[in-house]
């Protein structure tokens, strides 16, 4: 009879059941990120050395090590690894899987713009477009249904909010009072249109911060936008892709809003809705723009990587719908002419027009609330000159978008939610016997642990943004795990001691590893020492492969 190993992730506590396996090993995990990603890599674990290795050990980096000696020898205190109380992990682990089956969460979603306007003297240069809050996910219901149990009245249990500028800067900003209203799709919706930067500013970047809480004084959480980068006014000159702070690169997201005569009031954004492209004066969309292949076969549109520039041929898709618009070539605008010859990278706050590709001259306009095709004007005096009208014209800007995601299905929370841990990547360290997963991103703490799945693993807090566990085994997800065929996939989320939970959209994958061996019928074969002898091979390191997946 012939065994195959079952390469154990990890070294477990010893309650956890024997690393061996037959016919196939279970070697490599899986990654998967949620929507905002499409290309993807491998990560390979290295071979650890062949000592004694605990699941509590061997954390400390060769950088930190290096910067030990460097201070003689002196070394930092341990930090602490944490573990719930065995009494009450089963009573949560029970929440978590009622959770999993039914998740009911709350998103707090904040889009603005990645770039800010400075004001001077009087004048005040609202942000455009406006930062944005959307309010999603079954989760705001439910507690509203908790509320109205509790005899809170029917205002007490609405949501309301501030938004503004943080308070690092030298004066005081003022904040701007949030009035969510209802949407067809169930989502709450907000904007900030008041909001600016004055001239008495000296920072070169900011953030926004959004306080929210229930109209009876409860607080639900405080939030804060991505950075925001200031500038003066955009910029006139060639851009180079020596300085890319401004440039626009394929992928990322993009606002258009059309101001005609430079009124403030006849600002009008593209947008989606009911399927439709509209220009709306209320709300604004983020749109993914992708440079595609401009000799690409009709209905094919192969995307590509770079920097935007003028007469490339792009794609816009809203990233909240998938709508996409035909192939568009981006044109720069000047003084209200489209220019054919100029190739310069696209930067913010730029007027630019959208032709479309194989037209005679057809370009995406706006007329009042529609998305129209407007036919231009050649210039009989350049042929590198189209004239156009003040519809065709469209400033661009880069966008960002912030989503915090909690539910308290677990437990009546009472104190805020925030700060909302954000996962933004993952690590794995370690291999064969013993791996940890380093788990990045910001606003992280102490009384925060990693759960795969309905398990809860044993985490350490680094700093905030850094938290490292331990992986747990694959028998912890179930007692046929000796035979299984197929892989096994847990989301990650990260839950505080209270019960709240922070999901993520990271999953972690065992996949089982086919052997090559030829199909033996060994089960009939099994003594009742097979255990035993399973158990007594050890200290076997393979290298163990694991595949991060970014699925758009």
């Amino acid at each position: 009879m012939r065994l195959v190993p079952y390469k154990q992730l990890i070294i477990t506590p010893s309650s956890l059941c024997p690393a061996w396996f037959l016919d196939q090993s279970i070697t490599s995990n899986t990654y998967q990120q949620g929507k905002d990603m499409d290309s993807s890599c491998t990560l390979t674990s290295a071979l650890l050395p062949p000592e004694l290795l605990t699941h509590l050990g061997r954390l400390e980096s060769a950088e930190g090590r290096l910067r030990s000696r460097a201070e003689g020898g002196r070394r930092t205190p341990p930090c602490c690894w944490y573990r719930s109380n065995p009494d009450q992990l089963d009573l949560l682990r029970d929440g978590v899987r009622r959770y999993l089956q039914l998740p009911a969460d709350q998103t707090v979603l904040i889009l603005h713009a990645k770039v800010a306007q400075k004001s001077y003297g009087s004048e005040k240069r609202f942000f455009c477009p406006p930062p944005c809050v959307y309010l999603t996910g079954p989760g705001w219901k439910l507690k509203q249904e908790q509320m109205k149990a509790r005899d809170l009245g029917e205002a007490g249990f609405r949501v309301c909010g501030y938004m503004g500028l943080d308070s690092m800067g030298s004066s005081h900003m003022e904040t701007q009072k949030l009035n969510f209203e209802e949407q067809p799709d169930s989502k709450e919706f907000s904007c900030a249109k008041a909001l600016y930067i004055s001239d008495t500013e000296k920072r070169k970047h900011f953030r926004l911060v959004l306080k929210l809480f229930f109209s009876n004084g409860q607080e639900i959480g405080t939030f804060h936008s991505k950075l925001i980068k200031v500038i003066s006014k955009p910029s006139q000159k060639k851009q180079s892709l020596k300085n890319t702070d401004l440039c626009i690169s394929s992928g990322s997201k993009v606002s258009l809003f059309n101001r005609l005569r430079s009124q403030t009031v006849s600002t009008r954004y593209l947008s989606v809705e009911g399927g439709t492209f509209i220009a709306s004066a209320r709300q604004w969309a983020a749109f993914t723009l992708h440079l595609a292949d401009e000799h690409c076969i009709r209905g094919e549109f192969p995307l590509r990587e770079g920097y935007i520039r003028y007469g490339s041929v792009v794609q816009l898709i809203c990233t909240a719908t998938g709508i996409t618009l035909p192939p568009l070539i981006i044109r720069k605008v000047t003084k209200q002419y489209a220019m054919l010859d100029v190739d310069e990278p696209i930067s913010q706050l730029h007027k630019c027009a959208f032709q479309f590709q194989g037209s005679n001259r057809m370009y995406l306009c706006l007329s009042t609330e529609k998305v129209i095709q407007f036919q231009a004007s050649p210039c009989p005096k350049e042929a590198n000159r189209e004239l156009l009208n003040d519809g065709s014209c469209w400033t661009i800007i880069g966008t960002e978008t912030v989503e915090y995601t909690f539910s308290d299905r677990l437990a009546c929370i009472q104190d805020p939610v925030s700060p909302v841990p954000l996962i933004t990547m993952l690590e794995l360290t370690g291999g064969g016997d013993v791996a940890m997963l380093e788990v990045q991103g910001e606003y992280f703490h102490a009384n925060l642990k990693v759960w795969f799945g309905d398990v809860e693993a044993e985490t350490m807090y680094r700093t905030p943004k850094s938290l490292v566990c331990v992986v747990p085994d694959v028998s912890a997800f179930g007692s046929d795990w000796r035979w299984l065929r197929y892989p096994i996939t847990v989301p990650l989320s990260l839950i505080r001691n209270d019960g709240l939970i922070y999901s993520s959209s990271f999953t972690f994958t065992y996949t089982p590893e086919q052997s090559f061996l030829p199909a033996l019928q060994v089960l009939p074969e099994l003594t009742q020492d097979s255990d035993s002898l399973l158990n007594s091979i050890h200290q076997e390191f393979t290298r163990t492969n694991f595949h991060l997946f970014m699925q758009s």
